[in-house]
């Protein structure tokens, strides 16, 4: 893919959070980044006026873009890392020092502490984030000890060192934020279900702590406490900060495939595949699956498409996490897991996300990258709705302009292939018809247009289309019958906000044919209207503004034929050639004649 066909797909992206890889040349990611916003963040780096260097070689080696949709920036932010330590992309700057997001660990010894750290060791201890700031670590292991009487001391608590007494209860004890589990005062047991109920916290099982922060703030304002209230506000925000969800999913998620699965009415089939390892997104990837095999079951190409991108990637996975059970039996030693609620129902959510992204963008891009290809659907699909023998490729549209009788004019506008054809556009004045008669112009404009089309040999229109109800499709089919011409014709039905609502047509009996709103039709019909309209106004507004001119500029003495041509041309219409400064008219038309035109607009001078 071409830096200008990026160009053209940029505004397909979504406004969403997520982590985005630009793949170059070979196929490799060379840079991984976070976006709180996907198309805003990724369309800055092709902007024309980039003035970092680096950015620009970066750009120069982009060959494709992929990305992941995730709920929050902050999963973004952790997703983002974790990407980058798996792919180790060329352009990236890693972090000084090896730097990684914090973790709150409650550490594998007896009465276990809680600590936020860095980098945990890999000896059985539970691990909660990683956190997008320490700010946020911290704030949780807060908590959870203004809940709990939790030790903070170093001391080896062992059932040895506590039987030999040589341990002292210290100031946290005497504050009630510890039980003195060192001197024996608290129990194994009693110590465990408090780390049971902590690590049920940390999960994001706090809408009870919330609402007990919430009550003591309350109950500290009405008794005038504000500085100890003000405390709990503060808690009471981080709370609710890190209750949205920071982690793509808890550590224990290690080593599992999760897989979404989508259809789309052209029986294509998409699949979206996610690896986890420890609770990390570490590979994405999105398969458009089409079956070789007549009648394949839904059930069977999901399990076709499990296969090939578990070999594809070389998954050794034990879990499979899936919307929906697809009969896979190629290796009996993996769990299948449909999940209903938790964790692992939230990652078959942001997979499925993922999936149904990739659908919508794989049509945008189409249209962006081809666009012919998606004007001849929505000539197609305009075809079917009016049960038309051949494509409606060329398309004419009439209507007329007037003000009570005066200047009527006409305008037809052409569309070819869905789109507008500017040089076949033709104006009309109206000659045999007096007074304001549409329906009598209508056929004198129809009439001369597909005479002269048809003494030419110039191809006719496949679909006529008139700007107006059954009289102006009738008078049209009036004077196509005239010429032993059968063209269908149809009529755009406006609403009450003079909007295209529907379609007149029928071969016999005339019938509304409803159009759903935003449609592509309704779209195609609505610019079609908007252009045969916007011409025949300009058209009628153009020579009333002439026809006024003429007869102003008929009376004033010494101004002939080509002098009020060259106004005409210089200024377009009488206001123009009224509020000219006398220098302005010298230009056009002289100095002796411009000053008799000044004179005669400008009678006070």
């Amino acid at each position: 893919m071409t830096i200008e066909e990026i160009r053209k797909i940029l505004p397909t992206l979504p406004e969403s959070p997520g982590c985005y890889k630009y793949i170059g040349q070979d196929g490799t990611i060379i840079y991984v980044g976070k976006a709180k916003n996907l198309r805003r963040r990724v369309s800055s780096y092709f902007q024309r006026d980039v003035q970092s260097s680096k950015t620009r070689l970066l750009v120069r080696q982009i060959r494709g873009i992929e990305y992941v949709v995730v709920g929050t920036e902050a999963e973004a932010l952790i997703l983002e890392n974790a990407l980058i330590k798996e792919h180790q992309p060329r352009y990236n700057i890693l972090l000084k020092d090896d730097k990684t997001y914090p973790e709150v660990v409650i550490r594998h010894e007896p009465f276990p502490r809680i600590r936020v750290e860095r980098r945990p060791k890999q000896d059985g201890s539970q691990r909660f984030g990683p956190y997008p700031s320490a700010g946020m670590a911290h704030a949780a292991v807060d908590m959870v000890r203004d809940l709990y009487p939790i030790r903070t001391c170093d001391l080896d608590l062992s059932p040895e060192k506590i039987a030999q007494g040589k341990y002292k209860e210290c100031l946290q004890y005497h504050i009630k934020k510890c039980k003195a589990p060192c001197i024996g005062l608290q129990t194994l047991a009693d110590y465990e279900q408090n780390v049971r109920e902590i690590a049920s916290l940390l999960r994001g099982n706090l809408r009870d702590v919330i609402e007990l922060y919430r009550g003591e703030m309350l109950r500290l304002s009405e008794e005038l406490r504000f500085e100890e209230a003000q405390i709990y506000k503060e808690r009471l925000q981080y709370l609710e900060n890190y209750q949205v969800k920071h982690t793509v999913a808890p550590h224990h998620i290690h080593n599992v495939d999760v897989f979404s699965f989508e259809e789309d009415e052209d029986g294509a089939t998409y699949v979206n595949f996610m690896h986890l390892t420890q609770g990390m997104v570490t590979q994405v990837y999105t398969l458009e699956y089409r079956s070789l095999l007549e009648g394949e079951t839904r059930e069977e190409l999901f399990a076709s498409a499990i296969t090939e991108l578990r070999q594809r990637f070389a998954s050794r996975a034990k879990e499979l996490i899936l919307p929906f059970d697809p009969g896979w039996q190629d290796d009996p030693s993996v769990t299948i897991t449909i999940p209903q609620r938790g964790d692992k129902k939230k990652l078959l959510e942001l997979s499925e996300r993922n999936v149904r992204q990739y659908k919508l963008d794989k049509y945008k891009r189409a249209e962006r990258l081809n666009p012919d290809q998606r004007l001849m659907q929505i000539v197609t699909e305009l075809k079917e709705l009016l049960h038309l023998d051949k494509l409606p490729l060329h398309i004419e549209c009439f209507d007329n302009s007037n003000i009570q009788g005066s200047d009527p004019v006409a305008a037809c506008v052409v569309f070819k292939r869905g789109r507008p054809s500017k040089k076949d556009y033709r104006k009309f004045n109206i000659r045999s018809v007096e007074g304001p008669d549409d329906y009598a112009s209508m056929r004198e404009v129809v009439t001369r247009r597909y005479k002269r089309m048809k003494e030419a040999e110039e191809v006719l229109p496949d679909l006529i289309l008139a700007d107006g109800g059954k009289g102006q499709v009738g008078a049209i089919r009036e004077a196509l019958l005239s010429l032993e011409l059968e063209i269908p014709v149809a009529g755009l039905v406006k609403d009450e906000r003079h909007r295209t609502s529907a379609l007149l047509y029928g071969d016999e009996f005339l019938r509304e044919i409803p159009i759903r709103h935003h449609s592509p039709v309704f779209r195609l019909l609505e610019q079609i209207q908007a252009e045969v309209h916007r011409f025949a106004i300009t058209f009628h507004r153009d020579k009333r503004s002439k026809s006024q001119l003429d007869s102003r500029l008929d009376y004033i003495k010494g101004i002939g034929p080509k002098a009020k041509e060259a106004l005409i041309h210089h200024f377009r219409s009488v206001q123009g050639i009224s509020s000219a400064s006398l220098e302005e008219l010298t230009t056009a038309v002289g100095p002796a004649k411009a000053r008799i035109i000044y004179t005669a607009f400008h009678p006070e001078v």
